[in-house]
């Protein structure tokens, strides 16, 4: 068992080197799929109009409810600045926990896109050689005017005799 732990701990990760102590484990996975669940809800509009309700209603409550107020402080509204700031102390690292893995996303992202960005250079500069040697290649092959001025110039060298040769076979 001591042997399968030993193997189990990861390097990149600090180890536990207090005795007989041990640190509840939990799947940052899960963790952080739920931090990104909370962090959305709380940027949108749904969330700001109940956060509203809430605090209006805490308010006209501990301002009209006479001895039933729940908020009993000297000033009324202590326990809800209370529970404002625990509510914010709890959102901001979730938020920040959602916002780092939105950038290692973005980083695997820009990391795919960076790779297929190279390919597609070396695509490019491939079929480039490619097009630069298919014009050398036609610029050696024989055009049929080449041809034709070619024959042209073998028939006046054979002088008269070449050409009305070439005139009795046509």
């Amino acid at each position: 068992m001591a042997r399968e732990r030993r193997t189990r701990q990861r390097l990149d990760q600090p180890r536990d080197v207090r005795p007989g102590i041990s640190l509840p484990r939990a799947d940052a996975e899960s963790l952080g799929r739920i931090s990104e669940r909370v962090a959305r809800f709380l940027g949108t509009w749904r969330f700001i109009g109940y956060m509203s309700l809430f605090i209006v209603a805490w308010i006209l409550w501990n301002t009209v409810a006479g001895h039933l107020r729940f908020d009993t402080y000297a000033n009324k509204f202590t326990l809800l600045t209370l529970l404002l700031s625990l509510q914010a102390s709890y959102a901001a690292p979730l938020i920040l926990l959602a916002q780092n893995r939105q950038a290692d996303r973005d980083r695997v992202q820009y990391e795919h896109d960076r790779a297929l960005s190279e390919r597609a250079v070396a695509d490019t500069e491939y079929l480039a050689r490619e097009v630069a040697a298919i014009r050398v290649a036609l610029g050696e092959v024989a055009t049929r005017d080449y041809i034709r001025g070619e024959l042209q110039r073998l028939l006046e060298e054979l002088g008269p005799r070449g050409a009305d040769d070439t005139a009795q076979d046509a």
